[in-house]
């Protein structure tokens, strides 16, 4: 199983990196997988930049396309500006070509300096990755600056993890290869079975 998580702090370090990570650790201990990609759009931004002036991505950019074109399942996180996504965020999601995210688990998270922006998973994320034809993941995290440190956000963390990790195996792209090796099954005993 393949996951990436694309974090789109602007600072280093960055609380949205921290809330990434964190989620990141509760879906690898709920799926036992031993790594996840974590995508730092920071490093991308004048590739992301380029690609939106030229239509044309740049060598590591179209490998972080080709990341999330193979991944089982996505994380995306970014901090909050004037109650919306990051500009960097959206930026690199208008560069993602069409149909990429089409059938895509995705848990969406968002972090900003008070507990006022929590809408911005619902008002924001969630409709871009419906349009975009991800399947969002029922429980978002939103992490305020006093979240950190506090009970309640391992809590939601904890949440979302488990409902993403019951997600991802049933609608990833690692499903069509299970279902295909079920049917090979399948033929094989039905061949067998005919002679």
């Amino acid at each position: 199983m393949n996951l990436v998580v694309i974090s789109s702090g602007l600072r280093e370090p960055s609380s949205t990196r921290l809330l990434a990570d964190r989620i990141g650790a509760a879906v690898r201990a709920e799926l036992g997988l031993a790594d996840i990609e974590v995508v730092e759009l920071r490093h991308l931004a004048r590739a992301i930049t380029d690609a939106m002036l030229t239509g044309f991505a740049a060598p590591e950019l179209e490998a972080v396309f080709e990341k999330v074109a193979g991944s089982d399942g996505l994380i995306a996180v970014t901090p909050t500006f004037n109650a919306t996504f990051s500009g960097l965020f959206k930026s690199f999601f208008d560069v993602l070509p069409e149909q990429t995210l089409n059938g895509t688990p995705v848990l969406i998270a968002a972090t900003g300096g008070t507990e006022r922006h929590s809408l911005v998973l619902d008002h924001a994320l969630r409709p871009m990755f419906t349009y975009l034809h991800a399947l969002v993941s029922p429980t978002g995290v939103y992490a305020a600056t006093s979240d950190f440190g506090a009970r309640g956000l391992d809590e939601r963390i904890a949440k979302a993890a488990n409902e993403f990790a019951r997600l991802v195996p049933l609608c990833g792209r690692g499903r069509g290869e299970a279902v295909n090796a079920e049917l090979d099954e399948m033929h094989r005993l039905l061949a067998g079975a005919q002679q």
